[in-house]
């Protein structure tokens, strides 16, 4: 199959000209039963992709309609039948119209008005035309839409909602321009006959691919980018994550594969943005997280080891007060002498003078931290014959005064706690240890993960039917990026165990 759909493509995509993403998205969408969205400007070849496509499949009707605000269902769903008019009933002529098309082509549907809206969206998600008042199965294969603006009007959601693939078309490139100029209008050779499909083997497709399986890596990518997009406020649907994993299946199927790899995943950016921008956005995270199905998540990891980092320090600075032969806690003084008394009283001096409070009735009996002289305190509060003051109702003499420890100008100081290293439990230290070799452990195999990605890239790869061919390159760039990243990581924790191999220890 992968030969066939190989061939298929190369014939459609003869004369196209930077078209084979948009190409390839859109013959896995009609394999997947699902249909695409092409944003662009008029000109740059929308509907000869849909025409295109509608080669590939050996019966069947090719259908195109350009819509506007005044488009009626006729135009889309056929004339009313005159005849079962004239017998009372309401039954459209759909042969040549989209109820009759495998492949469809509608541009500027977002111009679909509520007259054809319901009806549209029917055909779209059940392959249903409500003709009348019976419900028929419709052979649709896919619908190519497009538009050269997104949806504004909150009505046009679901029908937004319906194209599993988006992918916006630009102008010709300048480096290919000269190309465009030289390409001949030529009629295209349909694919052989022999490898054209049919609606029976698009579902024979579909049915084998339920049987793919995802991958762990897969799995765990899956999971990272749903969170991620949450975070970044972009709603996809439970029903979106489904048809995304059943596209995947196919994508992994028809390209020769047992299940699908972290490599399929690429197409993600094409069915999960809801504006051009966030496309790149996807894309972006993709590529810098290319090695998370292998367990390698580079911000959690990088939590992780700078936490040990963290932890390091703090066993490594962790101290305690040195205590003497009687357990006591031991401070130095400010002679630098050991102690075990925890502060001090200093009497201030001035000069070689000691100095005092004011008498209590005074506001501030420091004098602003100047204190007072014995000289001072009798020049200022005591009688000069009889060298007394009136201190609290009594008559006190200064040298009374002087000899009162309380009248003192003291401060109190603390002396400074004598710490010393922690020294660890070597069990508490063999602990630490253990702990950080298993994340050791856990990213050198995360590393060993990346490795075999690496090495596996261009087998896998080099060939593949659905991936860009410039996919390989940012593949190996975002793949050798994050083995850098694993060998940072393995290097920190290095550093981290030899700090801890140099923690001092208890003695046993």
């Amino acid at each position: 199959m992968r030969d066939r759909l190989q061939r298929i493509f190369e014939a459609l995509n003869v004369g196209l000209i930077e078209r084979e993403t948009p190409l390839k998205l859109a013959l896995l969408s009609a394999l997947a039963g699902e249909h695409i969205l092409l944003l662009g400007a008029h000109g740059t070849a929308k509907s000869v992709l849909a025409q295109r496509l509608h080669l590939a499949f050996k019966d069947g009707e090719y259908f195109e309609r350009l819509l506007t605000r005044f488009s009626v269902p006729e135009e889309l769903f056929g004339p009313l039948s005159i005849k079962s008019l004239e017998n009372d009933r309401y039954q459209r002529l759909t042969k040549h119209y989209l109820p009759s098309a495998t492949v469809a082509f509608i541009d500027e549907i977002f111009k679909a008005n509520s007259a054809i809206l319901n009806s549209l969206l029917t055909i779209l998600n059940e392959r249903e035309f409500d003709n009348g008042d019976v419900r028929e199965k419709i052979p649709l294969i896919s619908v190519i839409g497009a538009s050269n603006e997104l949806p504004e009007d909150d009505s046009l959601l679901a029908l937004y909602d319906r194209f599993l693939c988006r992918y916006q078309v630009q102008a010709i490139s300048n480096e290919r321009f000269d190309e465009l100029l030289h390409l001949n209008d030529q009629s295209i050779t349909p694919p052989n006959e022999a490898d054209q499909l049919t609606a029976q083997l698009v579902l024979d497709i579909q049915r084998h691919a339920d049987e793919i399986t995802l991958s762990e890596e897969v799995v765990e990518l899956l999971k990272a980018l749903r969170e991620y997009l949450q975070t970044s406020l972009l709603y996809i649907s439970d029903r979106r994550w489904r048809k995304v994993v059943k596209l995947l299946k196919v994508a992994a199927w028809s390209n020769g594969q047992k299940k699908v790899t972290i490599w399929d995943c690429w197409l993600l950016q094409h069915c999960l943005w809801d504006a051009p921008e966030k496309k790149e956005q996807i894309a972006a995270w993709f590529h810098s997280h290319v090695g998370v199905g292998s367990g390698f998540n580079s911000e959690r990891l990088n939590k992780l080891v700078s936490t040990w980092e963290r932890v390091l320090h703090n066993d490594t600075d962790s101290k305690v007060q040195l205590t003497n032969a009687d357990h006591q806690l031991l401070y130095m003084s400010a002679d630098g002498e050991q102690t075990t008394e925890k502060s001090y009283s200093q009497w201030h001096k001035r000069g070689e003078e000691l100095l005092y409070l004011s008498p209590p009735d005074q506001p501030d009996r420091t004098h602003a931290g100047q204190g007072f002289t014995a000289d001072e305190l009798l020049n200022e509060f005591f009688d000069d014959r009889k060298q007394q003051s009136h201190i609290r109702g009594k008559w006190q003499h200064i040298d009374r005064y002087l000899a009162d420890s309380s009248n003192r100008f003291v401060t109190d100081i603390e002396n400074s706690p004598i710490m010393v290293a922690k020294h660890h439990k070597e069990a508490f230290i063999q602990g630490r240890v253990d702990e950080v070799e298993r994340l050791r452990d856990d990213i050198q195999q995360f590393k060993k993960n990346l490795q075999a990605q690496y090495d596996s890239l261009d087998r896998s790869n080099s060939e593949h039917l659905w991936l860009d061919p410039d996919f390989i390159k940012m593949a190996d760039d975002s793949l050798i990026y994050s083995i850098e990243q694993a060998d940072a990581f393995i290097e920190r924790l290095g550093i981290v165990l030899d700090g801890y191999f140099t923690l001092p220890t208890l003695a046993a």
